[in-house]
């Protein structure tokens, strides 16, 4: 029998399935009426796994969902396609494509051999999930120039090996690895 996960014991990152669609929950709200008799009800911003559309919706604190059959996987990441990228699971050594749609923003954290969680709901590949921060290196960025950081904390634009852009300090040069968090796509620190 299926695993049921009532509806306010779900939190952020808890995976459930709706509707038979899996979804991971990104923000839950708990609102219990002052009146006698009110239903609590839970307000959770969730995000469909199988096209990434984020919404939010309220439910009953007794309604129920079913544990997806969700299992992550090591998958390598082997290159880049016009329309997706190629993987090649670790446990299985099978290659997957992924669409872009599938990636979603992932893409731009990705270099040859990464390894990254693949996401499977049943059986069939349908995402990644990255880890929090990577390291990539940086191709090109104007050298800091003295006196620029008399206002406190000042940045510039730098363009990492996979063709991200993002603001790092000015001691920041071309060739060093730099962190950078997949959740703010920001700079994290030296690597």
């Amino acid at each position: 029998m299926a695993v049921l996960i009532d509806a306010i014991s779900v939190k952020r990152r808890t995976l459930f399935e709706h509707e038979n669609i899996p979804y991971t929950c990104l923000e839950a709200e708990v609102n219990t009426p002052t009146a006698r008799g009110g239903q609590t009800l839970v307000r959770l911003k969730i995000r469909n796994l199988l096209t990434n559309a984020v919404f939010e919706k309220t439910f009953k604190a007794s309604d129920k969902f079913k544990e997806p059959d969700l299992s992550r996987v090591a998958a390598s990441f082997l290159y880049s396609t016009g329309d997706g990228a190629e993987f090649l699971d670790q446990e299985s050594f099978e290659t997957h494509s992924l669409s872009d749609d599938m990636l979603g923003g992932a893409k731009d954290f990705l270099i040859a051999g990464a390894i990254v969680e693949m996401l499977k709901y049943n059986g069939n590949p349908i995402g990644l999930e990255l880890p929090a921060f990577v390291e990539l290196e940086v191709t090109s960025t104007e050298p800091g120039v003295k006196g620029d950081s008399s206002s406190g904390t000042v940045t510039k634009p730098a363009t990492l090996e996979t063709g991200l852009e993002i603001r790092v300090p000015l001691f920041i040069k071309e060739g060093e690895k730099v962190r950078v968090s997949t959740e703010t796509r920001g700079f994290a620190g030296r690597a």
